[in-house]
């Protein structure tokens, strides 16, 4: 596996590879949900990039981008271990240079649920989408990979990708779970014990919305409160837990076709997301 620091060596180490290439973009700390995604890489492309990047335009200023997780040589040895061939792992000042000064926005499905100027608001989602555009044209992938866990994060990359016409297909994996039910994430490490226990009752609520839609049920208040039961019972107070349309995250009165139940919580420290789709696919 090529270590590569610099944009310049990137396009180096990719001039002459064989297609199609398929990037993986995370911000390290990798679990086995980043795995899964490397490993899909690797199962679909010739060559597979990783670029190991903690984005600092993502973070709002309350926010916990000085305490994120970073393991650079953990992260390494086992990016190497799942055959990754080139792991791209920039300095900020490299992504962002003295006088940057351009964004890139998705308008429309980034203003509400973590766009929400009450969560993380659309400065979250321009520093994504300017992060992402801008790996895109490093790496000039064919396939990149994305995460369930972050379904509007998924979307909104999809409306991206289609609005500007990028030559890149999108591949968006299922959600990882440890065997409570707990999606995996980074964030994670920052709970304690108790608190993970107390953390899978948001999985846990997931399954119950489920459950209640699979009994029939279709109206959005009736499917939330099966779903708010779960959380209640842990003393977890969700910052949104709420019924979307899975095509524009437009709010919904009943689970009608594929419908998005997201939910963001805090569990001590950590912030935590998951969602779940229902009634579709």
């Amino acid at each position: 596996m090529r270590v590569v620091r610099t944009v310049a060596e990137l396009r180096e180490a990719l001039r002459d590879a064989p297609r199609p290439v398929g990037l993986v973009p995370t911000m390290g700390a990798f679990h086995e949900g980043h795995l899964s995604l490397i490993r899909a890489a690797r199962e679909e492309n010739e060559t597979v990039v990783v670029s190991l990047f903690v984005n600092p335009a993502q973070f709002g200023p309350s926010e916990d981008f000085g305490a994120y997780p970073r393991d650079e040589e953990r992260d390494a040895a086992q990016a190497e271990a799942e055959g990754v061939d080139v792991l791209f792992a920039p300095p900020v000042d490299e992504v962002y240079p003295d006088g940057f000064d351009t964004t890139v926005e998705v308008g429309g499905l980034t203003d509400t649920l973590e766009g929400d100027p009450a969560h993380r608001g659309a400065e979250h989602f321009r520093g994504v989408t300017t992060v992402v555009t801008k790996l895109f044209n490093m790496a000039q992938p064919d396939r990149a990979y994305f995460g369930q866990k972050d379904a509007q994060q998924a979307l909104v990359i999809r409306r991206l990708v289609r609005d500007l016409n990028i030559p890149v297909e999108i591949r968006v994996c299922p959600t990882i779970r440890e065997e409570s039910g707990l999606a995996l994430s980074s964030r994670n490490a920052y709970l304690s014990a108790e608190e993970r226990e107390r953390a899978a009752a948001i999985s846990r609520g997931l399954r119950a919305a489920e459950e209640t839609v699979r009994a029939g049920e279709r109206d959005a208040a009736k499917v939330l409160a099966a779903a708010r039961a779960e959380l209640d019972a842990a003393q977890i107070d969700p910052e949104y837990l709420e019924l979307r349309s899975a095509d524009d995250l437009s709010p919904v009165e009943r689970v009608n076709g594929s419908t998005l139940l997201a939910v963001a919580a805090r569990v001590g420290r950590a912030r935590l997301i998951d969602n779940t789709m229902l009634g579709g696919t």
